[in-house]
């Protein structure tokens, strides 16, 4: 079987690991933890890095700490992780969705203006499968209704818009270092923001709201959210490696659009717009309506031909959990559900080799032989 993905640790990992053992600091207290917030925070020419447990609990601390009002509303893209919405309802607040743009697979920022309320506080941005969100339509909107942005980067470590890192656009911004990333703690993230108030209670909220003078003594409810410094001490070897990794990435995404080139069905990913190239987090692909089956049953097959693959989000207004909590009723977002029933990612990992990704291809193209329609495309 080739996986989805599988992480490249050939650098430093050891060794800083190692020291960590050597040390006895491998808990959430050590070096590696300042040195991995640092070089992120200046990866993302940000003030302030806070490091977390994971990309989840970066984006519930993150609103935690704008302090917003129960039934304050945040717009964000329909397609996307539920640990987007699921952090903005966690705190209180009410997610209000945004459809997908058909081509770069990101929320539709022409659509953004309608969906503000008087409720309205915050637009989170969630950048998509190797691509930003195209900001500057985003920042003006925020700007004009004295708004809020949240930029969720968790798949944009060494990405930039417009020649700007990635998470340097929000208010307050996140990345993840899950095993998928360009950069991977295993688990792990990250809360990024030039705002010393905001760093201040982030770091508050992810260490259980400890007083300053009366460490056990508290006003308010936090969490523990801590990074290990052995997770750290991974992450500051990968990061290390991250030009060579973002290199890497591209290559593998430029080979496998050259390599599937022409296959009829297939929607591949689009590998640059006027403001970006894509970084290739994942290599997604679309089935086009007339080919016969959906993305389930690719998938299936590809597994039959010992092909790992992963299905695209499903859209949030389809949630059963959001809908058992009266949220999104009747709404539709059809490009975002499209992309939830054709669309899936083959194998990315950073460690894949160009013989593996040539009998990814191999299966992919067999796979969509066996389309009725295409049998006399294929032969």
């Amino acid at each position: 079987m080739i996986p989805v993905n599988e992480p490249l640790l050939a650098g430093n990992e050891k060794k800083y690991l190692n020291e960590c053992i050597d040390t006895g600091w491998i808990s959430s207290e050590g070096p590696f933890i300042r040195k991995l917030e640092e070089g992120v925070a200046q990866l993302a020419e940000r003030k302030h890095g806070i490091a977390v447990c994971n990309g989840t609990v970066a984006l519930e601390a993150a609103i935690a700490a704008l302090e917003l009002m129960p039934g304050d509303e945040i717009i964000l893209p329909a397609f996307t992780i539920i640990s987007c919405a699921a952090a903005i309802v966690r705190n209180g607040c009410v997610p209000v969705l945004v459809d997908s743009d058909p081509v770069t697979w990101n929320m539709d920022v022409s659509c953004l203006e309608s969906k503000i309320s008087a409720r309205t506080r915050a637009i989170m941005v969630v950048h998509i499968y190797g691509l930003p969100v195209d900001m500057d339509p985003v920042l003006t909107i925020a700007h004009r209704y004295g708004l809020k942005v949240i930029e969720d980067a968790a798949e944009m470590h060494g990405q930039t818009y417009n020649g700007k890192p990635c998470g340097s656009f929000g208010d307050i911004s996140t990345f993840s270092f899950y095993s998928n990333k360009h950069i991977t703690t295993g688990e792990g993230g990250m809360i990024l923001t030039n705002d010393d108030a905001l760093a201040q209670r982030c770091r508050s909220l992810r260490n259980l709201c400890f007083m300053t003078k009366k460490r056990f003594v508290h006003e308010e409810l936090g969490y523990n959210f801590r990074m290990t410094n052995m997770q750290a001490a991974v992450g500051v070897a990968q990061l290390e490696r991250l030009p060579e990794f973002v290199i890497r990435k591209r290559r593998m995404g430029q080979l496998y659009s050259e390599l599937l080139a022409g296959v009829a069905g297939l929607q591949l990913p689009v590998a640059r717009t006027t403001y970006a190239e894509s970084n290739y987090w994942v290599y997604g692909v679309a089935l086009n309506d007339e080919v016969s089956f959906d993305a389930e049953e690719a998938m299936r097959q590809l597994a039959e031909l010992n092909i790992g693959s992963r299905p695209f989000f499903w859209p949030m207004h389809e949630q059963p959990v959001f809908a058992q909590m009266g949220l999104f009723g009747g709404e539709r977002h059809p490009v975002a559900e499209r992309l939830a029933r054709r669309g899936f990612y083959i194998p990315s990992g950073m460690a894949l080799s160009d013989d593996q990704m040539k009998e990814v291809v191999a299966a992919v193209r067999r796979v969509m032989a066996s389309s009725p329609v295409h049998r006399d495309l294929f032969g």
